[in-house]
């Protein structure tokens, strides 16, 4: 009778009532887990955010990044206020102390120039795309640039760059790491000895020197940017995954897969790359932000993106002429460059929690 009142105690519910019990997947509970991080999914939400706008940007009433109006260059943020009322308040500004200085009164001849200025204001049109608009009623929310372009446009179409040199320049170097790492961590012997000899020479090499002289030699177009930053960035995901693979290669399940006569492909990448996918998707998700950290150093020394299109880098770089007097030119590029780095970081390290098989009891 003891017996028995232990092992009703010690059964699980569901089987003593003749329910099933359903197993949770990897990313299943990963998930969960991850819905509980609270700063994980604040970065979650930023950085689907930032991806819809971006991905959106040609349908969003905003003009084209490329559109030049001379007459609105250097006009500050403003909500209420259109282009040509800032015009004038910046123009009678202007002439109002030349006159104080000179402690007198608005010329006559003063006083028409503004009213000219605000008849062309009000009368002045521009074709853009086969359409006639008044070009001065436009309202600009975080200012123009140097040359009178729509300082929030060219961030919004800025951000499609940075992403997508973070999002191409993680992929190419991680299948290239995931291809020689694994190789080199199941295969071994000489095959792991030339590998691993090519990454540490390349290791020895200064990063940042190979781009620039890549860039210098090729041009600087967006592509050879793409190809410059990712050339050399697979030497960690290749050590990492190498590690990975050399501690599941005599698992259970791999011997398993060679007795029945697998291939050593489809040991590889069936079953050995697949269980090291939680590590690579944290490591790719700290990778995007140093992608575009990286481009926003070649566009300080002049590699980056080049005119017309534009990334966060580069409108960083060109704020920073002038930040005293224009100082909005440098803040919102910076912010949103800034948010979005927190975010993915932010959701990196969720992941990482997550995916963590010792966090289970953490979160």
């Amino acid at each position: 009778m003891a017996l028995q009142n232990t092992v009703a105690v010690g059964g699980s519910p569901s089987a003593d009532f003749g329910g099933s019990i359903k197993g949770v997947s990897l990313w299943k509970d990963a998930w969960r887990r991850l819905s509980k991080n609270k700063m994980a999914m604040f970065g979650l939400v930023m950085v689907a955010l930032y991806a819809v706008v971006s991905l959106s940007a040609p349908i969003l009433p905003i003009p084209s990044y490329k559109d030049q109006i001379i007459d609105h260059q250097y006009l500050p943020p403003s909500i209420t206020k259109t282009a040509g009322e800032l015009m004038y308040e910046r123009q009678e500004y202007l002439l109002v102390a030349y006159a104080e200085k000179e402690n007198r009164e608005l010329t006559e001849s003063e006083r028409e120039q503004l009213a000219e200025l605000r008849r062309r204001i009000e009368t002045e049109t521009m074709t853009i795309d086969g359409k006639e608009v008044k070009i001065h009623d436009r309202r600009y929310i975080l200012g123009t640039d140097s040359l009178g372009r729509d300082l929030l446009a060219r961030i919004i179409y800025g951000g499609q760059v940075s992403i997508a040199i973070g999002l191409i320049g993680t992929i190419t170097s991680v299948l290239i790491g995931i291809i020689l790492g694994a190789l080199a961590g199941y295969l071994g012997g000489k095959v792991d000895y030339i590998i691993m000899r090519i990454v540490d020479i390349m290791y020895g090499l200064p990063y940042m020197m190979l781009v620039i002289i890549f860039m210098a030699m090729f041009g600087r177009s967006i592509l050879n940017l793409f190809l410059a930053l990712a050339i050399v960035s697979w030497l960690t995901v290749a050590r990492v995954v190498r590690g990975q693979i050399i501690s599941l290669k005599n698992s259970e399940f791999i011997e398993a897969a060679r007795s029945i006569g697998a291939s050593t492909s489809r040991i590889v990448f069936r079953h050995l790359v697949p269980n090291t996918l939680g590590v690579i998707v944290v490591f790719s998700t700290l990778r995007i932000p140093t992608f575009i950290m990286l481009e926003a150093f070649l566009s300080f020394l002049g590699l980056g993106v080049q005119a017309p299109f534009a990334s966060w880098g580069s409108l960083v770089g060109d704020g920073v002429d002038g930040m005293n007097l224009y100082p909005w030119r440098l803040f919102f590029p910076a912010l949103a460059m800034v948010l979005f780095l927190f975010s993915m970081n932010f959701l990196g390290d969720g992941l990482r929690d997550a995916l963590d098989p010792q966090s289970k009891n953490r979160l």
